[in-house]
């Protein structure tokens, strides 16, 4: 039935290449796969096959990534991305030796991967649960991990109908998971190869702020004639829904400069955004030292610059929350920013954490993101208190790369 499923999805997948340009880039992707590793992988090295499906997995397992290539030369890295909002960003990524879309999984597909690739170790990233693939590779006497891993009750694998999927579980040979919480559930169905190891975003995002780029241009944003730094809310990874809540917050706080980052950054919606302004603003793309005095709002419509932005701001609000889920909050939180997002944030537990330390906070529409923003504007020790508890939070949550690499290179 799974396998059965999987081919129903590569078919829908190949209908809708012509018509969708997602669709299209992952199917050609895949038929290009055998013929880069074909081509690339070098039959007398070891490989060590990470898999992310996408460019946020692809920042989770950064940082172990970067630990091997640095402390394990005697291994080569495998690459592979489910997803082309990863792939397309990251194909020349040069902490890997050979980058390539994964195939579906299934049987056929799976043997002839591995077969051409051929790994010493495998490493999933979080939410990448594909059978036949975990399959294979406990037949071949691969080691296979997945790390940052998740679990919740809800999952199919705990469900009354789940026997298939868990059994999916019982062919890795480690299970490293973020919470005490995926242990014990694991437990209960009899996985016990798992270490409480953490995220490794945390890892990430503060070598990210160790490597936060310096900014002339929103150094010179940020200054007013009398010498003092305006109050700088940055808006990240925003979609329309975020923007109905915080533009028209903008407009009432004339003493506020915003800085907006949306998710997408295409011709349609930056019009959307800039036909909602009623303030002075300009594109990033179009900005000068010499025009940028009398702006109020800096719309960034450029990527790769939102997680050395953050630092600039003195509160930050994540996107997302009102449509699948949050973004990244860490992003911000590690400069010690208090960080606002929408209701959506129930399946991601950085953003729980956040809420239960005091560094993060849920909004449901635009009165509470009023209230909470007046609150936090209106009393300067709460806001640094907020902002304190977000940068210690992320400091005190690192350490997850560390206890994995150990596990796997003892």
């Amino acid at each position: 039935m799974y396998s059965l499923a999987i081919h129903l999805y590569a078919f829908v997948v190949a209908l809708l290449a012509p018509f969708h340009k997602k669709a299209r880039l992952l199917r050609l992707g895949q038929w290009r796969t055998n013929s880069i590793l074909r081509e690339k992988i070098d039959r007398n090295a070891k490989y060590i096959w990470i898999h992310a499906s996408s460019l946020g997995e692809f920042e989770q397992g950064r940082p172990l990534m970067e630990r091997i290539r640095a402390e394990r030369p005697e291994y080569k890295i495998l690459l592979t991305f489910f997803s082309p909002s990863g792939y397309e960003v990251r194909k020349n990524y040069d902490g890997a030796d050979v980058i390539c879309y994964l195939p579906f999984d299934t049987p056929f597909r799976v043997k002839k991967f591995l077969r051409l690739a051929n790994p010493a170790m495998a490493v999933f990233i979080k939410y990448e649960f594909w059978g036949n693939y975990l399959r294979e590779l406990h037949k071949r006497h691969i080691p296979v991990y997945i790390i940052s891993a998740i679990f919740r009750r809800e999952q199919l694998f705990f469900q009354w109908f789940g026997a298939p999927y868990r059994k999916m579980l019982t062919y890795f040979t480690h299970l490293f998971v973020q919470d005490e919480r995926s242990r014990e559930l694991l437990e209960e169905y009899g996985v016990t190869n798992v270490t409480v190891a953490g995220d490794t975003r945390f890892d990430r995002v503060l070598e990210v702020r160790r490597q936060a780029r310096e900014l002339p241009l929103i150094e010179r944003f940020l200054e007013r004639g009398d010498g003092k730094r305006p109050v700088v809310l940055v808006a990240g990874s925003s979609w329309p829904q975020d923007e109905a809540l915080f533009i028209p917050y903008f407009h009432a706080r004339p003493e506020m400069k915003l800085i907006i980052a949306p998710h997408e950054i295409h011709r349609e919606h930056l019009l959307a955004i800039e036909t909602m302004l009623k303030r002075p603003f300009i594109r990033l793309s179009e900005a000068r030292p010499d025009n940028l005095a009398d702006k109020d709002c800096l719309i960034v419509d450029s990527f790769g610059l939102l997680s050395s932005i953050y630092r600039y701001g003195q509160i930050a609000y994540i996107g997302g929350g009102f449509g699948a889920g949050i973004h990244n909050t860490l992003e911000a939180a590690v400069y010690g920013v208090p960080v606002l997002f929408g209701p959506r944030y129930h399946k991601f537990k950085e953003a729980k954490d956040l809420i239960a330390v005091g560094g993060g906070f849920s909004v449901a529409g635009a009165d509470s993101f009023r209230r909470k923003m007046d609150e936090l504007l209106a009393e300067p020790e709460a806001l640094e208190s907020a902002g304190r508890a977000a940068g210690d939070f992320t400091r005190d949550s690192a350490g997850a790369t560390d206890t994995i690499y150990r596990h796997l290179f003892p």
